[in-house]
């Protein structure tokens, strides 16, 4: 039984993968809302279909409950585990999903879940739609029928464990999906007792993110599709009314931030390593971190024992690495790499930069002002301009790097300046703690269940 603000109702949170350090913020957020809804009593089971091996899983999961952030391992279930009977062949619900057909000749196929699932290999960006036969086979490697495709065997998945929860106690489902991909696939799935809110993590624009932008092509089937969710989570405001003004009111659309968590205790401004910069995220060409290396190249002028850290990994350290040795920085920038205690690292900080040039909401940012670090930010589509609204750091124009150099240097040189935005960092994190974050989820299931569903 659920408590606390949630209605009595099975939860589901469905993701695509939930994989230790991959997919960024992505992974973290969907964490932290399962973390936070079982914290406020509606103890979620988190749904995930990529088709590791149960071995693969099971250490994952390991890792998440050994970081904290996860509380147990049995509150993950994934498709392909569950997938294989005892005997190693296709589960029961499996074999009742299919029907009798062949594999595509055209296509190669891959075997998973121990090799009681042959699935096609489709190369395409829209793989996800294709109906090409998801082959079924029993232990011995025969096959026993097909599924056709993806959308229909994450359907059959969703409808297995839907009768098996009311099997146990007959409540309304609500899946909470976390990824574009799957709502698509799922968006007329459930019955009169299911309810589906789907979050948002990303922008939905095309460079140069304006808001008459083209639209990312990956979104445009899911604007098609979205009034049928019971209800969109947006995670900033700003977003929420671009869409608004470009797709008209919608009924069933929130602004309903991630929540983050804040420490018990901040770290006086006074206390932190003088003139340290960091930035957390990953080492990509959105985050525009050659952009930042050359900002801090300029603030050393006037600060010169400054020293600035890039904190991740990616696919751009080697050319970030070779831009600060061209540029002779190598005694005040370094690349430290991933870390699992991000806290830490801001605790230590002085100021957070950020000058990614697009967001979903911008997690690092936040966790920052719940750390009570003051942040220097370029405003962006989307999250700097919501998350500094009541202050806590400085929002410059998105790319004038002079204007970003400017507000480096007067947070690092100015103490009384610092330690004012300081002390309202942790007042503007307040709008993204983890408790307003459950009371709006909870509001937003309240009203869900309290009307027909809309598919």
């Amino acid at each position: 039984m659920t408590s606390g603000d949630f209605p009595d109702a099975w939860y589901l949170i469905l993701s695509s993968r939930l994989i230790p350090d991959l997919d960024g913020g992505y992974t973290i957020a969907t964490l932290a809302r399962a973390r936070q809804m079982a914290q406020a009593g509606a103890k979620p089971l988190l749904l995930t279909v990529d088709p590791g091996d149960a071995d693969a899983h099971s250490a994952q999961r390991a890792i998440f409950v050994d970081r904290g952030v996860a509380s147990a391992s049995g509150i993950f279930r994934n498709l392909f585990d569950d997938a294989v009977d005892a005997d190693g062949g296709a589960a029961a619900w499996l074999r009742g999903a299919a029907h009798a057909g062949d594999a595509d000749p055209a296509l190669e196929y891959r075997l998973v879940a121990g090799g009681a699932v042959d699935l096609p290999v489709v190369i395409d960006p829209d793989w996800h739609l294709a109906t090409a036969p998801v082959v079924i086979r029993d232990a011995a490697g025969g096959a026993v029928g097909v599924i056709d495709g993806f959308g229909a065997l994450y359907r059959a998945w969703l409808t297995h464990l839907a009768d098996r929860l009311r099997a146990q106690d007959e409540r309304p489902i609500v899946v909470i999906c976390e990824s574009r991909q799957l709502g698509e696939l799922i968006a007329g799935w459930g019955d009169d007792d299911v309810r589906i809110v789907h979050a948002v993590h990303t922008i939905h624009l095309e460079p140069p993110f304006h808001a008459d932008s083209d639209l990312n092509p990956l979104w445009t089937r899911w604007f098609e599709i979205a009034p049928r969710f019971d209800a969109v989570l947006w995670p900033t405001a700003y977003q929420r009314d671009d869409v608004r003004a470009r797709f008209g009111a919608a009924a069933n659309d929130v602004v309903a931030p991630h929540g983050v968590e804040a420490p018990d205790a901040v770290v006086p401004a006074s206390q932190r390593e003088r003139g340290l910069v960091v930035v957390l995220g990953r080492l990509a060409p959105g985050k525009r971190l050659d952009r930042a290396i050359e900002a801090f190249a300029r603030v050393l002028g006037d600060v010169p024992d400054a020293r600035l850290e890039l904190w991740g990994e990616g696919a751009q350290r080697g050319r970030l690495e070779a831009l600060v040795a061209e540029l002779g920085l190598e005694h005040a920038v370094s690349l430290p790499g991933l870390t699992t205690e991000p806290g830490a690292v801001l605790d230590r900080a002085a100021v957070y930069l950020t000058t990614s040039g697009f967001e979903g909401q911008g997690l690092a940012l936040a966790e920052a002002l719940a750390h009570g670090t003051p942040v220097v930010a370029w405003d962006i589509r989307y999250g700097p301009r919501d998350m500094l609204a009541s202050g806590g750091g400085i929002l410059v124009p998105d790319g004038d790097e002079d204007a970003l150099v400017d507000a480096l240097r007067r947070v690092l040189i100015d103490d009384s300046l610092r330690e004012r935005l300081a002390d309202e960092a942790r007042e503007a994190a307040d709008a993204v703690s983890p408790a307003r974050a459950m009371r709006t989820l909870a509001a937003v299931v309240r009203e869900a269940l309290g009307r027909p569903r809309r598919r």
